[in-house]
């Protein structure tokens, strides 16, 4: 079975860091896309950051370039995001998410097949 363990999130003052960290098992971790999605209180999941099955492209929404930066040890199944400078506007669950295919090019679309638990994620103003 595909499972997915995401932790790392916590309460951070606003311009503070954090990394967050997705294990992975049950499938083969290099031929699935992955991703960070993320959903603040009252609005819809959104992509933050994902990764194709080629690795051969990674994609940010806009909100986080710069500040978030998303990587993949295939050695160890674990897919990480390392969030700096974060503003209270980033603040929601974080959940990582796998897609058995290239369907979506690594674009960070909410529809991927498997997903893991969240983990919370709050910024201080």
């Amino acid at each position: 079975d595909v499972q997915l363990q995401a932790f790392g999130g916590g309460l951070v003052p606003a311009g503070g860091s954090l990394r967050l960290s997705c294990a992975a098992s049950g499938f083969t971790f290099e031929q699935y896309a992955i991703g960070w999605f993320r959903q603040a209180p009252g609005k819809e999941r959104e992509g933050v950051s994902c990764i194709s099955a080629s690795d051969a492209t990674t994609h940010y929404i806009t909100s986080v370039k710069g500040r978030f930066t998303m990587s993949k040890d295939n050695a160890k199944d674990t897919v990480y995001l390392q969030m700096n400078n974060l503003r209270p506007e980033d603040t929601g669950v974080y959940y990582c998410a796998v897609e058995p295919s290239d369907i979506y090019g690594g674009l960070c679309v909410p529809l991927y097949k498997y997903w893991g638990q969240g983990t919370q994620v709050t910024v201080s103003s």
